[in-house]
């Protein structure tokens, strides 16, 4: 029989996850360095012997105006992986899961005897924080103030460089609709608005720059013949076979996401996912009626679809340039056509390089054929079938992952280590990649949007379709996103990119991915990469601190 123990707490990275049924098995985190223009996160975990409910923390430091606590929440995962997972995970069972973090007004900080929780500490380094080493120690007071514990000092250095701009292009794929859904609002009532915007904050303060933007409602994970919330920012009418077009709500959009900081605007997919073979949903008024115009039972190539993208696509070409909006502006034509959907998908990219010729088309796809063949001149494949793509040396490469991704590659579910989230900064700089997608950022349906009224606290696995954690970065809180885990060490990854394109102004390319690769068996690729709790991650950006350091100084 286990001896209960007295209140304890351990310094931890941002790269540890924190089970309440096991002891962090990291070693305590003592020393840091971070850069004037990043976000810098550690944790404390905690155990006691006794019940403690409604605990007191203060952060003792003297950049402390600079830092926030926040409670490591857990959530459930009933499938937190497919039945062939790799072995570079945490665990494979089913239960309770590190991931939300919540404001410490959402949730008090609570202790339950004989388990391990922590708290999320996060200190935005702006230009006011002043360089040199800082102590940091966090403190537990009991609800009527009695002290707890104090956690050792973490000595964080703040090195005198600033980060660099983000050049990477990097897109979570919005979903408007789920959060009308969610809340209950009217979509494009005054209180979705609101959310929208609070939501499209939290993406741009995370290093997303791009955002899906639906001109019509993006026909993304829905089922044949299915239907999702209607999202549609291009007002059409309709008379016969003539259209006009108003974008009121579109210019809302633009003028709300450029104030928020987006630099890039990725507008729906114009053609159905998975072949091109169907138009999107489309809503237009006919005599002061709103009615359908468009969807499932129009096909891609009829007559009636093409005669409505012949007259869209140059009204909304001329609306883009008159607003300045053409170096912002990317299009998608279908989502991952495969080689079986060629002839779908030809016709399809005519149609729209027939009329926006003058703009970046990109879709997701990992058969190299079908770039070859000129159909998709900015493909987006996965990262474990980008080799291809890197060898025949495709210019302006992207790279996404999904749930297919759960074998050897960076992704971020629920079970595997935070490192494996991260490393993508790494990868994303040695090979020069141009942008970053992923499809949730906050898709809180089920597989296909069938279940549209879905709890993502209790279902974290679109209904048991895919690993707990590919399907959103954010939880619906009460007045906007909760955060979560996974989302602050994606954007350390975005960090550690900037920090590399930076020293690499200073000592070139080859130098800096020496320095980055230093101690490597075997050069870093997407697959290849050291495993388990990330101690060479840290170590690495530690390298390239100091070198930042000597090189700047």
């Amino acid at each position: 029989m286990s001896v209960p123990l007295p209140f304890q707490t351990m310094l931890l990275s941002s790269l540890a996850k924190v089970f309440a049924d096991e002891k962090p098995a990291n070693e305590s985190y003592k020393y840091a360095s971070a850069l004037l223009g990043e976000t810098f996160s550690f944790q404390v975990a905690y155990t006691s012997d006794t019940l403690l409910k409604n605990m007191v923390l203060k952060i003792d430091s003297p950049i402390a105006e600079h830092a926030t606590i926040r409670s490591v929440g857990l959530v459930p995962s009933e499938m937190p992986c497919y039945s062939d997972p790799d072995t570079d995970v945490l665990r494979t069972a089913p239960g309770l899961y590190p991931d939300p973090l919540y404001e410490l007004e959402q949730q008090s900080v609570v202790s339950v005897p004989g388990q391990w929780r922590s708290v999320w500490v996060s200190i935005a380094l702006d230009k006011s924080v002043p360089a040199g080493v800082h102590p940091v120690r966090i403190s537990f007071q009991s609800a009527d103030g009695e002290q707890l514990a104090k956690s050792d000092v973490l000595e964080l250095t703040v090195i005198p460089v600033t980060l660099p701009p983000q050049q990477l292009i990097h897109t979570e794929w919005f979903h408007a609709d789920c959060i009308a859904t969610q809340y209950g609002v009217e979509v494009f009532s005054e209180a979705h608005w609101l959310l929208l915007e609070r939501y499209a904050d939290t993406m741009a303060r995370h290093g997303m720059n791009m955002i899906l933007t639906p001109l019509f409602t993006p026909p993304l994970d829905t089922a044949i013949g299915g239907e999702r919330p209607t999202v549609q920012l291009v007002e059409v009418a309709a008379n016969g076979s003539t259209y006009s077009f108003g974008y009121d709500q579109l210019a809302r959009w633009i003028t709300m996401c450029r104030k928020l900081g987006f630099k890039y605007f990725e507008f729906s997919h114009l053609f159905t996912q998975w072949g091109a073979k169907c138009a999107p949903k489309i809503m237009g008024t006919i005599d002061g009626e709103e009615r359908q115009l468009f969807g499932w039972e129009t096909d891609a190539s009829s007559e009636s679809y093409l005669g409505f993208l012949d007259q869209f696509l140059p009204s909304l070409d001329r609306y883009l340039k008159e607003n300045g909006l053409e170096q912002q502006s990317w299009f998608h034509i279908s989502d991952e056509p495969a080689l079986e959907h060629m002839e779908s998908y030809r016709s399809a990219s005519e149609i729209i390089y027939k009329h926006l010729s003058d703009y970046p088309v990109m879709d997701a796809l990992s058969d190299l054929d079908l770039y070859k063949e000129g159909l998709v001149k900015r493909p987006i494949p996965a990262n474990n079938h980008i080799e291809p793509f890197l060898e025949h040396q495709v210019p302006d490469l992207w790279t996404y992952y999904c749930c297919g991704q759960h074998q050897q590659v960076s992704n971020r579910f629920f079970n595997m280590p935070s490192a494996r989230n991260r490393v993508i900064g790494l990868q994303l700089y040695k090979f020069g990649l141009q942008g970053f997608l992923h499809w949730g950022y906050n898709f809180w349906y089920s597989q296909y949007s069938l279940d549209q009224q879905l709890d993502p606290f209790r279902t974290t696995d679109a209904k048991l379709a895919f690993p707990s954690g590919d399907a959103y970065l954010v939880y619906p809180g009460k007045e906007g996103p909760i955060e979560s885990i996974r989302l602050e060490v994606l954007y350390e990854g975005i960090q550690d990119l900037r920090a590399l394109e930076l020293l690499e102004q200073k000592i070139g390319k080859q130098k800096t991915v020496e320095l980055m690769e230093q101690d490597l068996a075997e050069p870093l690729t997407f697959a290849n990469y050291p495993r388990g709790s990330g101690e060479w991650l840290l170590a690495a950006r530690e390298r390239i601190n100091q070198a930042l350091a000597s090189h700047f100084a």
